[in-house]
């Protein structure tokens, strides 16, 4: 193996090789068997433990097998296991456990390595190539709400940390941009501004008024009404001149959202329910010719096993629906756009339209039937944002609360704390913006992310804004003390990086380098179970572990200097590419 290849950032998987190899040395009649390898809890016998021997026994022992219980299998691995300059000692314990602990030696080449040829050698290589994430996807001619904000966090994290795992990620918007809704819409901009191509943005005011007052006199009015619905069949039919006062309000609309997305610098790319328009009937006629649709009350639908009601694909006055485009979008993406993985990520209040159109993509042959192979669906579900009465967080005035009030406020609040410790004094305007900007968006995202997300999630400017605990300012406050330090040193850094070396003798160099190279089957497990808060809780108990070093080993004017300058900017490394992943702007001064 190349030296290179061999220091690569990923213990775990590297362990999993050289088991790979003693399991085919030792039951040679047992080739299915995978290596089960994982990190050992701190404070446990070795860094990571290999648990295949109780597994083993149970398949081999009916079988005239020479081992006698799981303890012999395990030291029967264990001699197996090839020679390793990654391993410093092997022990079995218990019931066939085998303890790995690894060589400080060759943590210490891992960590140096990866500072000569960056943190991109660390990323972990995953089983597919290509994949969709489809976040974020408001509906048009509404604004951007707090419920828009966990799709819309969440699905960019997705989207990076399979970005940084070597994946080509489409980044989809589904946004609503077809509907009934359009018919009353484009009804009244006709009403109030009756020569449409002179209509701005401005003219329009905002959106969500123009929304709410066309939604009104819908309601009030039945001439209007009458006329609205007429508005939806000219629209779908193609006429042009309702199609050009549709793009009208799509336009407006995009513009509100991409002020949103550049301010959280969410990239995504938008192909709403209407780009699937053109393909729907084909698809649902491949459904019909499988048979799987039928009629039912009018409509037709599709029966599954396991649900009492059946998903309408067609409604009953032969408009279709949600059902209709989600399907035909699934087909798209895997025909046309050959994704072999599609993450859908909305409130877990949809769960059950996601369970039905999957099981109906099953049932059509266009998905495996195992949900763990691929092409694969998920559907990653998030808890609802809640305000501090533990109800659904909105204004005083009971409104949804607006997405781009909510930046404003944490940038301000942020703004003023920086004030409040005299940075306004030290700092240029243009300093003071751009950290209140990093530490504020940071702040509202990191709140979000360390949660598990099935959960809701109580929104507190207070605690997310807060220095102490697991919030983001704490984190890049500690990124910012490193970076002191190592400024304050005087040190060429990136000369050290070539010159230096870098020992982990001391018990907290050695905690905290095995942390660091933990750090790419983190991101892995990250994106297997689609739990950004996996990586938070990583960067958390680094910064943790990183405090623990630093007040017990002396770095500056140290015999050890140079080594623990290099774990430093080591650590500064990976927490920056943590912050990169999860959307947030590092900060380096405080």
């Amino acid at each position: 193996m190349a030296a290179n290849e061999e220091f690569t950032g990923n213990p775990k998987r590297q362990l999993e090789k050289l088991f790979d190899v003693s399991l085919k040395l030792t039951v040679p009649n047992e080739p299915g068997v995978a290596p089960l390898v994982a990190a050992s809890q701190p404070g446990k016998f070795g860094d990571y433990q290999c648990n295949n021997a109780m597994g083993l026994w149970s398949i081999i022992k009916g079988k005239g097998t020479q081992f006698k219980g799981p303890p012999a299998v395990g030291q029967a691995l264990m001699k197996s296991l090839p020679t390793s300059e990654m391993v410093e000692s092997c022990s079995v314990a218990g019931p066939g456990f085998i303890n790995v602990v690894l060589s400080a030696k060759w943590m210490a080449k891992s960590i140096e390595n990866m500072l000569i040829d960056g943190i991109d050698t660390w990323a972990p290589t995953l089983p597919v190539k290509r994949a969709v994430v489809d976040f974020s996807s408001p509906n048009i001619a509404k604004e951007m709400h707090v419920g828009h904000l966990r799709s819309t966090i969440i699905g960019d994290t997705l989207a990076r940390m399979l970005e940084y795992s070597k994946v080509e990620v489409l980044r989809r918007n589904h946004v609503g941009d077809w509907g009934t809704q359009f018919g009353m819409l484009i009804e009244y901009l006709f009403e109030k501004f009756p020569d449409t191509d002179s209509v701005t943005e401005t003219a329009i005011g905002d959106l969500q008024a123009f929304y709410k007052e066309s939604k009104s006199k819908f309601d009030l009015d039945p001439v209007f009404k009458e006329k609205a619905q007429q508005a939806v069949v000219r629209l779908q039919g193609g006429d042009p001149i309702y199609r050009k006062a549709w793009a009208k309000i799509c336009e407006i609309s995009r513009t509100e959202f991409s002020k949103v997305y550049q301010r959280l610098r969410v990239e995504l790319e938008e192909k709403g329910e209407s780009f699937y328009n053109p393909y729907i009937a084909n698809v649902i006629e491949e459904l019909n010719s499988k048979g799987l649709v039928e009629e039912s009350e009018g409509a037709r639908v599709i029966f599954l096993e396991g649900f009492n009601i059946p998903l309408i694909v067609v409604k009953s006055d032969g408009g279709f629906n949600y059902a209709s485009t989600d399907l035909t979008a699934l087909w798209y993406r895997l025909n046309e756009e050959k994704a072999e993985w599609i993450i859908y990520v909305t409130d877990v209040g949809q769960q059950q339209h996601f369970n039905m159109f999957f099981k109906a993509a099953r049932k059509a042959g266009w998905l495996p039937d195992s949900d763990k192979t691929y092409p694969r669906v998920d559907h990653v579900g998030f808890g609802l944002v809640l305000g501090e009465d533990n109800k659904r967080f909105r204004t005083r005035s009971s409104e949804v609360v607006r997405l781009v009030d909510l930046l404003d406020e944490a940038k301000t609040r942020s703004k003023t704390a920086l004030i409040e410790r005299g940075k306004d004094k030290e700092w240029t305007p243009e300093e003071l913006d751009q950290t209140a900007e990093a530490v504020g968006y940071g702040a509202v995202k990191y709140a979000d992310l360390k949660n598990n997300r099935t959960t809701n999630y109580i929104f507190s400017f207070d605690q997310m804004l807060s220095d102490k605990g697991n919030t983001a300012v704490y984190l890049l406050y500690a990124h910012a003390r490193i970076s002191s330090i190592i400024a304050k040193s005087g040190k060429d850094i990136d000369e050290l990086k070539k010159t230096g070396k870098l020992a982990l003798d001391h018990a907290e160099e050695r905690a905290l380098g095995l942390h660091l190279l933990r750090f790419a089957e983190t991101v892995e497990e990250a994106c297997s179970n689609l739990l950004p808060s996996v990586l938070c809780e990583y960067l958390y108990d680094l910064s943790d572990r990183y405090t623990t070093f630093y007040s017990n080993c002396q770095v500056i004017g140290s015999p050890e200097e140079t080594s623990r300058l290099l774990l430093c900017e080591a650590t500064a490394v990976v927490m920056r590419k943590c912050f990169h992943l999860l959307g947030i702007t590092p900060v380096y001064k405080i």
